[in-house]
């Protein structure tokens, strides 16, 4: 069982699609720069601070996970 999460975590690691995370008011200002840097670095920016909150729930749930299976093992 733990085999099939390694691969579906894999499978989603491999088949990742860029994204753009900009508002459309944002993209109308920074398309008109020459070069994109700008642009570049506030959606990297944006999804870095998407990202965050994903990880912190991630990792609380699985020490969630981790303290209910030692419990249950323990009874």
């Amino acid at each position: 069982m733990k085999l099939r999460y390694v691969w579906i975590l894999v499978l989603m690691l491999l088949f990742t699609l860029p994204i753009e995370a900009q508002c459309a008011m944002c993209r109308a200002v920074l398309e008109s720069e020459e070069g994109q840097q700008t642009a570049k670095g506030i959606n990297n920016g944006i999804v870095y601070l998407m990202i965050i909150p994903y990880i912190l729930i991630g990792t609380v749930g699985y020490f969630i996970y981790r303290n209910k299976k030692k419990a249950s093992k323990s009874h």
